[in-house]
């Protein structure tokens, strides 16, 4: 039976309780998304493609401060620059497209549990996954990994309601198809690898009699591979065909395959890297593993059950034998994860005795969880003089008002616990209202003021440059650089490049305030031939025009 054809047959309060709780997700995943400054250096270097995209007018390929950008494919540029021509340039439209892909992510996986767990597993799986810790980080981010894990979502489930072989087995293969070339449109072969492996896992576990008959249902269907090809293919041909070589150094070799094999700009780690951090991404939901990994040897006799211990058990162990390591790619095994927490959350609210500690446990988690946050951020922001880099201790010894974090975290700590002992409210709806309660202080508190103290000072610079270069007449070529710095979003408040390099006269420039002096040093000493246009071996002298948390926006004059 289809989704929607399932939801048809629900009685009307259980369908208006699904609804109010899809509204509520919406709330988490779109609520306060301008709130922050973009993060660098990954949310600063997606939306200076995306607007350098759309000033060249170029929309079949992208630059960061005019250089090729090879790092991911380009469905997630278009679809920050569509957002960016509706709303204007602004953090909430670069952001959009990844809080409407977890708003849509959380509704997927809701949809899947529902018919197969019942209404409350289905809430809770849904909000386990929007309101854990990763999620809420990658899920407002204006880069390509929320939209990834929609696609990766997409894919596994239809793959499953394909291997059920009930229904319309034919027409969720070729949804699969579909979702799948979106995904590798975004962001490369790992949208084929994850879904793929865990089907195929799942295939190989669950006894050969039949494997080749459900090999040849997967791979014989010639739709679902026109479908696939229609949708991935053409833009990695065009830029083939206009880059050539270097496309396939940049992308395919150095993001892809270098990635695995080595540690790419020093993101290394232990093979144990992915068994931590997994429990700290997931939480304050972390005591769901408890449970969860009780029932392992019961999960893995289900077959559903099983194909989810698969595709999370895939992704844990192939992306901890790689050299790369970044926190997110642990995300691409959390659906299945969540799915299944949702589900013990579920069989805990329905017992009696037995999982009330674990109950108690979950609701304290709750309530700590955010008010830990502002405590450690709190702690954090009057302990600077322990910070060792010299930058971030000036960046989060920024004067900063502490009185809302507290107030936020109070909010949060009555709002959940009065919420969680609200008994005319269905568990599973007590427990979901609680999780937006908490996700919401995060969000709208803690994430925008970490966002203002690393990165106000990036924005203010970027918007300072922008207005002098404006008002000025600058030498021919004087542009914004950044000197010592990799701080992309600096280009996007300025509204043009911001290339990496030493100044020249006339230029403005955004270095370190601690650096200055020993980066002019370095360019005075360098030989002739090496030195920028108007080095002359001296030591230049510089304006500054703003200084703010440890960096300096400069005009740069040249030989004294």
């Amino acid at each position: 039976m289809r989704v929607a054809e399932f939801i048809a047959t629900r009685p009307a309060d259980e369908r208006r309780t699904m609804a109010l709780w899809a509204l509520a997700m919406g709330l988490v995943a779109l609520l306060g998304l301008g709130l922050a400054p973009l993060f660098d250096v990954d949310e600063g270097a997606f939306s200076e493609a995306t607007r350098e995209m759309l000033a060249s007018g170029d929309w079949g390929h992208t630059t960061l401060n005019g250089e090729p950008r090879f790092d991911k494919p380009i469905l997630i540029y278009w679809l920050q620059a569509a957002s960016v021509q509706l709303f204007g340039l602004n953090e909430a439209a670069l952001r959009l497209p990844s809080g409407l892909a977890t708003w849509a992510w959380m509704l997927a996986v809701a949809a899947f549990a529902w018919p197969r767990w019942g209404q409350r597993a289905a809430m809770l799986a849904g909000t386990v996954l929007g309101t854990s810790a990763g999620v809420l980080l990658i899920g407002r981010a204006a880069t390509a990994d929320a939209l990834l894990n929609l696609w990766l979502a997409l894919t596994a489930l239809e793959l499953w309601r394909h291997a059920e072989g009930e229904g319309d087995a034919r027409g969720a293969l070729r949804r699969a198809a579909l979702w799948c070339g979106l995904g590798v449109l975004t962001k490369g072969p790992v949208a084929l690898l994850v879904p793929g492996a865990a089907l195929l896992l799942w295939m190989a576990f669950s006894g050969r009699a039949q494997l080749a008959a459900r090999l040849r249902a997967l791979l014989g269907d010639g739709w679902a591979w026109l479908i696939f090809a229609a949708v991935a293919l053409p833009w990695y041909a065009y830029a083939l065909h206009r880059h050539g070589m270097a496309f396939v150094d940049g992308f395919l070799l150095r993001h892809n395959l270098q990635r695995y094999g080595g540690s790419l700009e020093g993101h290394g780690g232990s093979l144990l890297y992915y068994v931590v951090l997994l429990p700290l991404l997931m939480l304050p939901w972390t005591p769901l593993l408890v449970p969860l990994l009780a029932r392992l040897r019961a999960t893995w006799r289900e077959p559903l059950g099983r194909y989810l211990l698969l595709w999370a058990g895939f992704v844990l162990v192939f992306f901890s034998f790689s050299g790369t390591k970044l926190p997110h790619y642990v995300l691409y095994g959390f659906t299945p994860v969540a799915l299944l927490a949702g589900r013990e959350a579920a069989r805990w609210l329905e017992s009696a005795g037995g999982a009330r500690w674990g109950l108690r446990m979950q609701a304290g988690l709750l309530a700590i969880w955010p008010a830990a946050a502002v405590a450690v951020t709190a702690w954090i922001a009057l302990h600077t003089a322990g910070i060792a880099n010299p930058l971030y201790r000036a960046l989060i010894g920024q004067p900063a008002a502490l009185a809302p974090l507290g107030a936020a975290a109070l909010v949060a700590v009555i709002g959940v616990a009065m919420l969680v002992n609200l008994r005319r409210l269905p568990a599973s709806a007590r427990w979901s209202a609680a999780g937006v309660v908490m996700a919401l202080v995060m969000t709208l508190a803690v994430v925008p003021w970490w966002g203002r103290q690393l990165q106000a000072p990036v924005r203010e610079a970027g918007q300072r440059a922008a207005a002098v270069l404006a008002q000025t007449a600058p030498p021919a070529g004087a542009t914004l650089v950044q000197w010592g710095l990799h701080l992309p979003s600096v280009a996007v408040y300025a509204r043009r490049e911001a290339p990496r390099r030493p100044p020249r006269p006339g230029d403005l420039a955004l270095a370190r305030e601690d650096q200055i002096d020993s980066l002019a040093s370095q360019l005075a000493a360098l030989p002739a031939g090496r030195r920028p246009p108007g080095a002359d071996g001296t030591l230049p002298t510089w304006q500054p025009l703003m200084r703010m948390g440890g960096m300096v926006l400069l005009r740069w004059n040249g030989a004294p």
